[in-house]
C-alpha cells in the first residue's frame, strides 16, 4: 500500500487524532502557547510549515526540485540502460517512467540481439570443450564459463521485467523528499553519494576488465576473444551490486537524518501534532524499504543463485585440483580461487548493506520516543508516542525479496552453511571416485602391510 498525498496531508493536519480523540484541536494555536504565553519561535516556525505545507508531492515539477537522491546516483541508471538492463528514463519531470515502446527500450532489444550472437558464438565455442577433453579441471572451467554466460539470457525477465516496479520505486523517492521537506524544513542531502557513484561506475568497468583479462591469462583455452561475450555481464553483475548498495546507503542516510531532526524538534516542541507528522514520515521511509525489496525480488534472487552456484563449483574445483595434484598452488587453481573470492565479495557486499540499512531505519526515532518524559506531554501527545511506538512495531525493518528471503547478515551465513553441505557431498563423490580407480594390487598390498 502506497502512501497517498491526501493521507499524508491529513497527517500534517492532525485530522486523524482529531477524529481518534473525538475532538477539535486547533493545532496551530496549541503549538504557538508555551505556559499561556505566545513564544516567538514557536511563531516564526508555525508559519514556515504553513508554507511547506503548500507543497505537494504528486506535483512533478516540486519533485524534480528536491529530488537530490536521483540527481546524485543518475549516472548509475545511465550505465545501466547503456547496457540494456534497465531501460527506465526521467521523460516527465519528476517522474521515473518505463515503457516497451520508447527510444530506451528498442536500443535495449537491439543492443540484447547483438550482444545474444556473440553470447552464442562464444558459448558455442565453450561448449565444445566438454566434447574435446576428457580431463576433470577442463570440465569445471567449461562448467564455470557457460555459468557466466546464463545472466545474459535471464537479462529480459529480471531487468526489462520488473522495469515499471523499479521506475514506480525510484519516483517514491522524489515524493518522499518532498515531505521530508515538509515535516522537517531541510532537504534531505546524500553527502559524497555523488562521488561515489563516479567511483563505482569506473570501478565497475575496470573490475570486469581486469577480472575477464586475469582468467584469459591464468585459465588455459580461454582465449581472448572469448571474453567479448563476458565484458556485459561481468559489469552489470558488478553494477547489480553497486546499485543495491546506492539504495541501502539512501535509506541508511534518509533514517539517520529523519532521526536527528526528530530529535531536535522533539527538544524544541514536544506536541502531538508534531509527533503525528514524524509517523507517518517515517511510515513512508519504511515503505520505501519494503519497495527496494519488491522492486528488485526477481533481479537479486536470480543474483543470488548465480553466486551460490558460481561459489560451490569454484570451490569444488579448487579442492579437487588439490586433492589430485597437492598444494602446490598452479594458475588453474589460482583461477578458481579468483573466481571465489569475487563472487563471495559481491554476495557479501549485498548481504551487509542491507543488514546496516535495516539496522538504522527505526533505532534512532525509536530511542528518541522512549526517552520522551510521559509526565511532561498532555493526553494527545501520549496517545501520539504510543501510535507511533506501535507503527514501528507493527513495521519491522526488514528487507525481503517478496517473502523469498530476507536480505541481511543472517542471508549471507545460512548460504555459507548451504556450501559447505554442498561441497561435503560432491567431495565425498569425488574420494570414492578416486578410490574404485586405485589398482587392485596396490589395495592388497595396503592389506598385507596392516595384518603385519
Amino acid at each position: 500500500m502506497v502512501i497517498k498525498e491526501s493521507e499524508f496531508d491529513d497527517s500534517l493536519g492532525y485530522a486523524l487524532l482529531r477524529r481518534e480523540m473525538g475532538a477539535v484541536w486547533d493545532s496551530s494555536k496549541d503549538e504557538r502557547m508555551i505556559n499561556g504565553t505566545m513564544d516567538p519561535e514557536l511563531i516564526q516556525r508555525a508559519k514556515e510549515r504553513a508554507i511547506r505545507a503548500q507543497l505537494n508531492s504528486a506535483d512533478g515539477d516540486t519533485c524534480e526540485t528536491h529530488d537530490q537522491f536521483y540527481r546524485d546516483h543518475k549516472l548509475l541508471l545511465v550505465l545501466f540502460r547503456g547496457l540494456a538492463v534497465m531501460p527506465i528514463t526521467r521523460s516527465v519531470p519528476g517522474r521515473i517512467t518505463f515503457s516497451w515502446r520508447s527510444a530506451a527500450s528498442i536500443y535495449a532489444f537491439c543492443f540484447y540481439i547483438v550482444s545474444t550472437v556473440i553470447v552464442l558464438v562464444v558459448g558455442y565455442e565453450r561448449i565444445k570443450v566438454f566434447q574435446t577433453t576428457t580431463k576433470f579441471d577442463e570440465y569445471i572451467y567449461g562448467i564455470l564459463f557457460v555459468i557466466f554466460l546464463v545472466p545474459h539470457f535471464w537479462i529480459p525477465f529480471v531487468g526489462w521485467g520488473v522495469a515499471g516496479q523499479v521506475a514506480i520505486y525510484k519516483t517514491m523517492w522524489g515524493a518522499f523528499q518532498v515531505r521530508y521537506y515538509r515535516v522537517t524544513g531541510t532537504s534531505l542531502q546524500f553527502p559524497h553519494l555523488k562521488m561515489l557513484i563516479v567511483f563505482f561506475s569506473i570501478g565497475c568497468l575496470v573490475c570486469a576488465i581486469v577480472f575477464l583479462l586475469s582468467l584469459s591469462f591464468l585459465l588455459e583455452g580461454f582465449a581472448l576473444w572469448h571474453t567479448s561475450a563476458y565484458y556485459h555481464i561481468i559489469t552489470m553483475l558488478n553494477m547489480n551490486s553497486a546499485l543495491w548498495y546506492i539504495n541501502s546507503r539512501g535509506i541508511r542516510v534518509a533514517s539517520s537524518s529523519l532521526s536527528r531532526c526528530f530529535r531536535q524538534d522533539v527538544a524544541i516542541e514536544c506536541t502531538a501534532a508534531m509527533i503525528s507528522r514524524y509517523r507517518f514520515l517515517w511510515l513512508n521511509l519504511s515503505e520505501l524499504l519494503q519497495a527496494l525489496g519488491n522492486a528488485y525480488a526477481r533481479t537479486y534472487s536470480t543474483y543470488c543463485l548465480f553466486m551460490f552456484v558460481n561459489i560451490t563449483v569454484a570451490i569444488y574445483g579448487a579442492l579437487s585440483e588439490i586433492i589430485d595434484h597437492g598444494f602446490g598452488f598452479s594458475f588453474k587453481e589460482i583461477g578458481l580461487i579468483v573466481d571465489t573470492v569475487y563472487c563471495s565479495t559481491l554476495l557479501f557486499i549485498f548481504c551487509d548493506c542491507s543488514h546496516n540499512a535495516t539496522l538504522q531505519v527505526a533505532q534512532g526515532v525509536q530511542d528518541t520516543l522512549l526517552s520522551i518524559n510521559l509526565l511532561k506531554v498532555d493526553q494527545p501527545t501520549q496517545k501520539e508516542i504510543d501510535l507511533f511506538i506501535q507503527a514501528i512495531e507493527m513495521n519491522p525493518a526488514i528487507v525481503s525479496l517478496k517473502g523469498y528471503a530476507e536480505v541481511n547478515r543472517e542471508l549471507l551465513t545460512s548460504s555459507i552453511a548451504t556450501i559447505a553441505i554442498y561441497l561435503i557431498v560432491l567431495l565425498q563423490f569425488k574420494l570414492s571416485l578416486i578410490s574404485q580407480q586405485i589398482p587392485a594390487e596396490i589395495i592388497e598390498n595396503v592389506k598385507l602391510l596392516q595384518k603385519q
